[in-house]
């Protein structure tokens, strides 16, 4: 089946027909190679990366340079879905003009299509710029990571009248500021229903429930590679964390054992080559 490359558009038109939206998580070339395969709709380079690849504690630490690096990694692997580069903390928060600086290096350096920013109501402004300058943008309300010591932790938003509210508040801003998407993370499924009926541009759940436009997962989440915790919205399809430590156990009693390399592992050498090399080393 012949494939062509994701736009916003065609995201945008998937909401209008009520078909659903996929997005995955990748980091590097092997990931952005498998999403593409697998027919994935949206890929994000999430600033997740600062976990699950670099080993940080939460998402704070990770740097615009290291985005970049792992975007651009991603961009050679994948070429059908719309890439999505994920602006880390304090590359947006500081200053508007910077803000636009940092996201036009994702499309000009990582080859992203669209950059991804935390933040409601109080990034408005900020999208809105972004977006005049020619960069499309999806918005992220919810849990939003960046600010986890404000939130006090890893909560769902959302679960009262004010709170509802307000991110319903945040949607609608967001839109108006001309974000092409949003990103609902850890919301209660009714608020996420409420929100995905009342914008016109699509919600992309994760920890939001079924009736957003789309989901998103973070790769290593869904194939069992990420050892630390796993969220209670991540459905593991695969676990592949034992069976690469199987594999690299098996590899390393072999090597121990003597028993590989085996000869269908090595290259043979001409026998009269052999002597000759031999007679010239005066053997």
């Amino acid at each position: 089946m012949s494939r062509k490359k994701v736009t916003i558009l065609d995201v945008k038109d998937k909401k209008e027909k009520g078909e659903p939206i996929t997005m995955l998580t990748a980091y590097d070339y092997p990931t952005g190679l498998l999403v593409d395969q697998a027919g994935i709709d949206i890929i994000l380079v999430g600033d997740s990366l600062a976990m699950v690849v670099l080993g940080h504690e939460n998402t704070v630490a990770v740097t615009m340079d290291e985005m970049l690096h792992h975007c651009k990694a991603v961009a050679r692997g994948a070429k059908y879905p719309l890439l999505i580069g994920d602006m880390p903390f304090m590359s947006y928060q500081v200053d508007e003009k910077e803000a636009v600086r940092n996201a036009g290096r994702f499309l000009k350096e990582g080859g992203m299509d669209v950059i991804k920013l935390e933040g409601g109501r109080d990034m408005a402004s900020t999208v809105r710029a972004i977006v005049d300058a020619g960069i499309p943008v999806m918005g992220h309300i919810g849990l939003t990571p960046q600010t986890i010591s404000k939130l006090g932790g890893y909560r769902v938003q959302g679960k009262d009248v004010a709170t509802a509210k307000a991110l319903l508040d945040d949607a609608w801003a967001l839109e108006s500021a001309g974000a092409f998407s949003l990103i609902l993370e850890a919301i209660p499924s009714p608020v996420a229903k409420l929100i995905t009926e009342r914008v016109s541009i699509p919600t992309i759940g994760i920890g939001a429930g079924p009736d957003c436009d789309g989901q998103v997962l973070v790769i290593h989440d869904l194939i069992g590679l990420f050892d630390r915790f796993v969220p209670k919205f991540v459905k593991k399809y695969a676990n592949i964390f034992p069976a690469i430590v199987e594999a690299l156990e098996g590899y390393r009693d072999e090597v121990i054992a003597g028993t590989f390399p085996g000869p269908e592992h090595g290259y043979s050498m001409d026998d009269e080559a052999l002597q000759a090399l031999l007679k010239e080393l005066g053997e």
